[in-house]
């Protein structure tokens, strides 16, 4: 027989203990972070695929109602001295550097091809923009917006301890960034409201059933009030 248990403070994290399927979330007291060790990444919020000029309409649309949050997100790290990295991607060598395993890059092969270092559609998406201290971090392969990068090495480098992930999608590239996050020694934090996948059904099972077992879930405004700053 199942049986639900209290969560347990950890480290000052609440988390479910063993056996307690539905406290899934973990709380945490703020703040969540000291800022000057923290990077916020915005994984693939580019306009080729949230503006308006998007390959990817479904996801694009599903995450019209973050995009405010992101902004906020982007403004208030600036101000509470956290790094602010932006995980975009653009294709090499006329497009042949994109993987043609993936069945969803199979599907975005042609619509990819114009794309370079320097097209729109590669960069940062205008409600998050791009100030001279942000860290212009983009790959050219992979359906991991981390594996194979210098992403965590150079987070590293820099003092980063801490992890905001914040963009799109859940559908894939959070989960799997956020793990490889974990893996690599690094807190991660994801902002609810600062993320988007479709259909919204799925999104909501990620929230609620998978994403707090790797990562501390908290909202945009939750983690800026911890660092004192409003966004």
């Amino acid at each position: 027989m199942s049986h639900r248990v209290a969560p347990e403070r950890i480290g000052g994290a609440f988390h479910a203990r063993s056996g307690d399927a539905s406290a899934s979330v973990r709380l945490m007291a703020e703040p969540l972070c000291d800022p000057t060790a923290t990077a916020v990444l915005f994984v693939e919020c580019q306009k080729g695929l949230l503006g308006d000029i998007s390959i990817m309409k479904t996801i694009r649309d599903s995450a019209a109602p973050v995009i405010p949050a992101l902004g906020r997100l982007a403004r208030g790290s600036r101000e509470a001295g956290a790094w602010v990295a932006h995980l975009t991607y653009f294709p090499l060598a006329n497009n042949r550097s994109t993987n043609r395993r993936p069945p969803l890059f199979r599907r975005l092969n042609d619509a990819m091809d114009p794309w370079h270092k320097d097209h729109p559609a590669c960069q940062p998406i205008d409600e998050i923009g791009v100030e001279p201290r942000d860290l212009l971090l983009p790959r050219n392969t992979g359906l991991s917006p981390t594996y194979g990068t210098e992403t965590f090495k150079l987070l590293r480098n820099i003092g980063v301890t801490t992890i905001v992930m914040a963009g799109i999608s859940v559908n894939v590239a959070i989960p799997v960034a956020a793990v490889e996050a974990v893996d690599e020694d690094f807190d991660v934090i994801i902002p609810s409201d600062a993320v988007a996948g479709a259909p919204p059904e799925h999104v909501a099972s990620m929230l609620k059933h998978t994403l707090p077992f790797i990562a501390t879930m908290t909202t945009v405004d939750g983690l800026l009030a911890g660092w004192g700053v409003a966004g």
